[in-house]
């Protein structure tokens, strides 16, 4: 498989430069280990650092007694992929990098936020410095595959990747089943069965606002439940919950979140749409195009405020991000020649942003009006990216 430059690199060289303690949390197959593989590897020599793999025994076994393993590498890099499945290490770290008293002790994968941050942020404050890497963002990519490859297939490396539409679909099949199966098993209290049922549920509602209620009558569940399952499912970067924007307190808002599941080729599995052209004609399309573009900005900015705004009359845009203490509107178009409603523009005047963006999936944009332009997904990030 080709590597393709990624996006975090250049942020993860610094880190651990920096640092004592750097950890790189996001879903499980995003490409994690093959970063830091081919970070750690092109820059140092082999004795310069030693990777554990701890859903290898081998690998585990190493760490029976782990401060006189550690101990014995204090001089090199020492990286522990899936970090989650040993949480007593996170205490015996911090008492290391204390002693060590240096950058670049330990680079720690994780694909259980939940638990990792928990741990990490328990022991290693102000020792870490965390760094979540996304599925494929565009523009790593859009110079080998088409925007259609990208909607249907999601940014998951293997799917991308796959040779042809029935590989990529079976894959990502696989991994949702995988996910159900095995690795949230390690949380207890939910239902395999009954969280299935409400991953392609929260696909065909993809990108509304959540009603728990009506989801706990659909699976004849509680909403109390219905609600830890969003969670857990976010905690484990499966979907994403974009909060309210309340700056305008003048305004009647809607108060509710908007759930996307945090990828369009899972979006396009749960839903059994197996190319572009099956899910170009579904009702999702539009909101599968607001996915893309969230999950671009989750990686570009990760430590931007994204939120949605809409008033009780229905007036929306789909994303306000801010960025360094600046507010900007986005609305996403699935469409060559994006039309907005009277409710877009009421919307764009009551946020009163530094900028308006109208994001769709074409090569170049153009202005529409002052302050408002029609943009590419990669003119999007270069608009915003002098403002970080």
């Amino acid at each position: 498989m080709d590597y393709y430059l990624r996006f975090l690199q250049a942020s993860l060289t610094e880190s651990l430069a920096n640092f004592p303690v750097t950890a790189v949390t996001g879903p499980r197959q995003c490409g994690k280990s093959t970063l830091v593989k081919q970070l750690i590897m092109k820059s140092r020599p082999a004795s310069d650092f030693v990777y554990l793999d701890l859903e290898r025994p081998s690998d585990l076994s190493k760490l029976d007694n782990a401060e006189w393993f550690l101990s014995a590498n204090k001089e090199k890099l020492v990286c522990i992929d899936e970090i989650q499945r040993r949480p007593e290490l996170f205490p015996l770290i911090r008492s290391l990098v204390d002693e060590w008293n240096r950058p670049g002790c330990f680079l720690i994968l994780g694909s259980a936020s939940r638990n990792l941050l928990k741990q990490s942020s328990e022991s290693l404050a102000g020792r870490v410095s965390y760094k979540r890497l996304t599925p494929f963002l565009w523009d790593e990519v859009k110079e080998k595959h088409s925007m259609e490859q990208y909607f249907s297939a999601g940014g998951f490396p293997r799917s991308l990747l796959a040779p042809n539409d029935k590989v990529s679909l079976q894959w990502r099949e696989d991994f949702i089943s995988t996910f159900l199966e095995r690795d949230l098993l390690q949380w207890s209290g939910f239902n395999p069965v009954a969280m299935r049922k409400l991953w392609r549920m929260l696909a065909h509602v993809n990108g509304q606002t959540v009603n728990y209620s009506t989801l706990a009558s659909s699976l004849g569940i509680s909403s109390a439940s219905i609600k830890n399952y969003i969670e857990l499912l976010a905690s484990t970067y499966m979907v994403e919950i974009v909060p309210p924007w309340f700056s305008n307190l003048s305004k009647r808002l809607v108060k509710s979140p908007k759930v996307y599941i945090a990828d369009s080729g899972i979006t396009a599995a749960l839903l059994g749409l197996r190319s572009f052209n099956e899910l170009s004609g579904h009702p999702v399309f539009g909101a599968v195009w607001e996915q893309i573009v969230l999950a671009n900005l989750r990686g570009w900015f990760p430590g931007a405020e994204i939120c949605h705004y809409r008033t009780a009359n229905g007036a929306e845009v789909d994303f306000v991000i801010i960025i360094n203490g600046q507010v900007f509107a986005i609305e996403c178009k699935a469409s060559f020649n994006p039309v907005l409603s009277k409710g877009s523009f009421l919307s764009f005047e009551d946020i009163a942003p530094k900028a308006s963006f109208v994001v769709i999936p074409s090569e170049k944009g153009w202005p529409l009006k002052p302050g408002i332009n029609v943009v590419s997904l990669g003119e999007l990030r270069d608009k915003l990216k002098p403002i970080d």
